[in-house]
């Protein structure tokens, strides 16, 4: 067993590099910073929501594709629309090159192959999820003065596919990203206990 754990360890620095891969549209947007890593996890919880929400999907494997819906951005980086215009993306091939050696690589590869293709209701709700958290990261960039940002969150929310996500995305755009803890209107947070 010693031996067949190597490529496992591996796999999990690789996962790690994910940590430092930065999110290239911020550098075109001109503010804010995000790897792929945290967009991932935030996609993750999206997943979660719009299948809880949803009610009649596999949530559990939804969270399985957002996970890793940008694995192979570890080895292909993260290519923005500008980029792909010039570049080939070629990430599912990085992610099938990375499982062939897991003993679970096969379960990866059809979670990833199922999110690009989009034709389960599960990958589309995840592909809105995953167009949902650039939203709100793009909210959170106009919240502290972005207003360039305004104009991809519009492109962006011509990508949602249902109506779920429609949905989200408009209560986000009502809400300010200080709401949930109390920063705008100075609520319960700001007292002293």
């Amino acid at each position: 067993m010693k031996g067949a754990l190597k490529p496992i360890a591996k796999f999990l620095y690789e996962v790690g590099m994910l940590n430092r891969t930065p999110r290239s549209g911020f550098h075109f947007l001109g503010s804010g910073e995000q790897s792929v890593a945290e967009h991932s996890l935030r996609t993750t919880y999206f997943a979660y929501v719009l299948g809880m929400l949803d009610g009649t999907v596999n949530v559990g494997h939804m969270m399985k594709m957002a996970l890793f819906h940008d694995f192979g951005e570890a080895r292909v980086s993260d290519l923005n629309h500008v980029h792909q215009k010039y570049a080939s993306r070629r990430q599912l091939e990085a992610v099938k090159e990375v499982a062939e050696t897991l003993p679970f690589g096969a379960d990866i590869v059809a979670a990833c192959t199922e999110q690009e293709d989009k034709k389960t209701k599960e990958a589309i709700l995840v592909k809105d999820a995953d167009t949902l958290e650039w939203i709100i990261s793009l909210k959170e960039q106009v919240d502290v003065g972005n207003d360039r940002a305004l104009t991809w969150i519009e492109y962006a929310r011509k990508k949602l596919r249902t109506d779920l996500g429609k949905q989200v995305a408009e209560e986000i755009m009502k809400t300010d990203s200080n709401e949930w803890w109390g920063g705008q209107t100075g609520g319960e947070a700001w007292e002293q206990k």
